[in-house]
């Protein structure tokens, strides 16, 4: 068995919650199914969302998670230079979140 972290998406009316939850699976199509089966219960626990169908996963390279494991990468290829990348998928203005 190993770890994979699941991205998932909830919808909660005009708020996109953006999830990556950890589970220890056979492979990728367990994890995920589990995650799809995690998040529904999440939404039903809070009493309200929507589970998006979007699932992504990562099996994580460690056989041990602790300080500074890795637990999802993502890679694009983008012409865009930095800034304007960041500003595009992951620094809209719209995101509920701290500022340090």
């Amino acid at each position: 068995m190993a770890w994979f972290a699941v991205r998932g998406v909830v919808r909660f009316d005009e708020v996109y919650e953006e999830r990556i939850v950890l589970f220890r699976a056979d492979s990728a199509e367990e994890a995920m199914s589990r995650a799809a089966g995690e998040a529904a219960a999440y939404v039903e626990a809070l009493g309200s969302g929507e589970v998006h169908g979007f699932q992504q996963s990562y099996e994580l390279a460690a056989g041990d998670i602790g300080d500074a494991t890795e637990v999802f990468s993502l890679m694009r290829t983008s012409a865009l230079d930095a800034e304007s990348y960041l500003t595009r998928y992951f620094d809209t203005g719209d995101e509920r979140q701290q500022i340090l």
